[in-house]
């Protein structure tokens, strides 16, 4: 069985064709599905309560292709960029407005367990390797040389889409979301994901038993075949220093892609006993390229959204992203099954998925008197929900200057999230639904649930949820 850290495998070739011939069966069977029997107009129509109206719906269908294309984006060494977003990558596919496209993600904490969550996966190995003579993605978060580790997470893409000018806004359709089973024979029909207790977690420095700081990992089980939709912990185990191919010490979790060496370390199995955490995969990290800099770090979300951690951005959702750079630039990534608000100790259940999206441009000239006019951040729509993303700072990059990158860390706040989420709604609320100010801070005492998405970021999210059904007497 491949290592994550070994460059000449003898089972690559055949694990690579394996995974071809795969991709080829998957496409067949999409070609055949109702998504592509769709076509494209009417793909694009919309169906109750939406943020796109079916005004809007036809003329975005007017511009799209009349035949909707499919597009497999897969995940390895030469489809993803790891730790950063960046308005200068070379875009991975191009697609047209309304194509449908499947995106391999790979989760970065799977070095934490690479016997599970890497060998035997070629593209997961691919992307994980490292040795003292070869790097398979050199660079690593968003700083200079190397990246530094200054972000962390493994995005694929970036993804173009033609015609995209900023001031537009891309709809991203989620639907359907597949764990990504491992590929070890020994674990066949189970997937496998990471929680890290870390040293960005809220915990941290408030311990109040045994060693303290700590940094405490633990693997969660998942089914892939999706028989059980609950995940278990197999086992949990203290952080240990290690030793990077380069010979730099890691006394903390503090540059991705460490591969765990579990010789090593005290594994503590039968952790969470009769605990089952109902799974509810999503992509913590999707988003466009923003205009502010070269390389923009993983970490902190922003208003072309990124790292968002909102769990609610899953199957069957829609977000809506403002354009900023030519061709949008969209990329997924930072894979959970599952996450409660907050990402309390740092991380989610991070575990690799495989998501199908459609892709869908709104022009910046059609937009004009619809909900979508004024659309400045990363806005998710559910079945049931409107919900807003507030964060800290609403556009961190160009509300704290030169040294945004690095000032954001030690200036994000609750209080400031919330004060931006409030702002959000209240701007949705008097816009698109027509209501007065006052009429629109009553609604939001009595209907509005207000949630902390995230502490661990950066740029601390809170969101802001209204049910679609508190304005069932409307006229749509």
């Amino acid at each position: 069985m491949c290592q994550g850290d070994d460059p000449n495998c003898a089972d690559f070739e055949q694990h690579r064709l394996d995974f071809r011939n795969g991709m080829a069966k998957e496409r067949r069977a999409f070609l055949k599905s109702g998504f592509a029997a769709t076509g494209g107009a009417a793909a694009l129509a919309t169906t109750g309560i939406s943020l796109v109206s079916p005004a809007l719906a036809q003329i975005s269908a007017a511009r799209a292709s009349v035949q909707s294309g499919y597009h497999h984006l897969p995940a390895n060494a030469d489809t993803v960029h790891w730790g950063y977003f960046s308005k200068t990558l070379k875009p991975r596919i191009e697609v047209n407005s309304g194509d449908y496209v499947t995106i391999e993600t790979l989760t970065h904490q799977a070095s934490d367990d690479p016997e599970r969550m890497i060998n035997g996966d070629p593209g997961a190995e691919s992307v994980y390797l490292w040795t003292k003579d070869s790097k398979g993605v050199m660079r690593r978060g968003a700083g200079p040389g190397d990246g530094g580790g200054l972000g962390v997470h493994i995005c694929t893409g970036p993804i173009a889409v033609r015609g995209a000018e900023p001031g537009d806004v891309l709809e991203v359709r989620i639907l359907d979301v597949k764990l990504r089973p491992s590929a070890n024979p020994e674990y066949k029909g189970l997937a496998f994901g990471s929680n890290a207790a870390a040293n960005w977690g809220f915990q941290y420095k408030d311990l109040i038993t045994g060693d303290k700081p700590r940094e405490v990992v633990t693997i969660y089980e998942v089914d892939a075949t999706g028989e059980r939709n609950w995940a278990k912990a197999l086992y949990n185990f203290r952080w240990i220093p290690v030793t990077d191919p380069t010979g730099k010490v890691h006394p903390t979790i503090d540059y991705p892609g460490l591969l765990v060496d579990h010789t090593r370390t005290q594994r503590n199995w039968g952790v969470l006993k009769n605990i089952r955490v109902p799974i509810r995969p999503h992509f913590g990290t999707m988003g466009l390229a923003p205009k502010e800099a070269d390389f923009v770090n993983s970490i902190p979300p922003s208003y072309t959204g990124g790292n968002i951690d909102n769990w609610r951005i899953g199957k069957g959702a829609t977000m809506y992203y403002p354009v900023a750079v030519e061709g949008a630039l969209l990329s997924a990534g930072d894979p959970h099954a599952s996450q409660g608000d907050s990402e309390l100790c740092g991380t989610a259940i991070e575990c690799s998925l495989t998501g199908t999206f459609q892709l869908i441009l709104h022009k910046r000239a059609d937009l004009g008197g619809t909900a979508l006019e004024s659309l400045n951040f990363p806005m998710i729509e559910t079945q049931d929900d409107w919900v807003m993303s507030g964060f800290s700072y609403p556009n961190y990059l160009a509300d704290l200057g030169a040294n945004a990158q690095s000032d954001i860390f030690a200036k994000s706040s609750i209080d400031l999230a919330m004060r931006d989420a409030f702002r959000k709604m209240r701007g949705f609320l008097m816009n698109t639904k027509g209501l007065t100010e006052d009429e629109a801070i009553s609604l939001m005492s009595v209907a509005v649930d207000f949630g902390i998405t995230q502490v661990v970021d950066g740029n601390w999210g809170v969101h802001a949820i209204i049910k679609k059904n508190v304005f069932a007497g409307s006229v749509v």
